[in-house]
């Protein structure tokens, strides 16, 4: 269970209607703990399950969330507000998991529940054949593969993410992150066929 990081207080029905940019606005002018806490409700769900996803641990992923929201109070004041501030956290989320996992030296064992979307914004080269491959293989694909090129993908199909968006994330150029889109689709068919021997169908 996530347990906040502040006491509970009590947050109004008008505290409840700021956008998120308000919320960080009001509490970096007043430090009034609620506006932090009405941020943590709203996003402290979904860091969970970004890191559960990533880390694949109950423990460690809470953990990470508390860590997470530690991380995201200190440096609220950086917002810049050039990206969404959801983007901002996901960043934040993100980057705290990849750094956990080469800490540790782990790799990820990356849930594949939904390759069914594709985004526009980027070349769709190999997409239908990384779409169409059986879930259980994809499992075992996205296995031997980096932390990287696996996030890259997650970010890509399963979180749905756009171009832009993912560039914001990881302050890389548009052509910098199509590019290693490319690179991870490639590999990835490439180990699909080093291991099946076929061609992906």
């Amino acid at each position: 269970m996530i347990i906040n990081l502040l006491n509970p207080t009590i947050v109004s029905s008008s505290y409840k209607t700021m956008s998120d940019e308000e919320a960080v606005e009001q509490y970096l002018r007043t430090q009034n703990v609620n506006y932090f806490n009405l941020i943590y409700d709203r996003y402290t769900n979904k860091v969970y399950a970004k890191c559960i996803s990533m880390l694949k641990d109950n423990e460690a992923a809470e953990d990470a969330t508390q860590e997470i929201f530690v991380k995201i109070l200190l440096s609220l004041s950086r917002f810049t507000g050039k990206s969404k501030f959801s983007t901002w956290i996901y960043s934040i989320t993100y980057n705290y998991c990849i750094d956990m996992i080469r800490r540790e030296k782990k790799d990820m064992e990356v849930a594949v529940n939904d390759f069914s979307r594709i985004d526009t914004e980027d070349d769709n080269l190999h997409d239908a054949e990384i779409l169409e491959t059986n879930i259980s293989r994809l499992r075992v694909i996205l296995n031997h593969m980096s932390a990287e090129d696996k996030s890259i993908l997650m970010m890509k199909y399963q979180d749905d993410l756009s171009i832009r968006e993912i560039c914001d994330m990881l302050n890389k150029t548009e052509s910098a992150i199509k590019m290693k889109i490319l690179r991870a689709k490639e590999k990835f068919l490439k180990i699909y066929r080093e291991i099946y021997n076929e061609q992906v169908s």
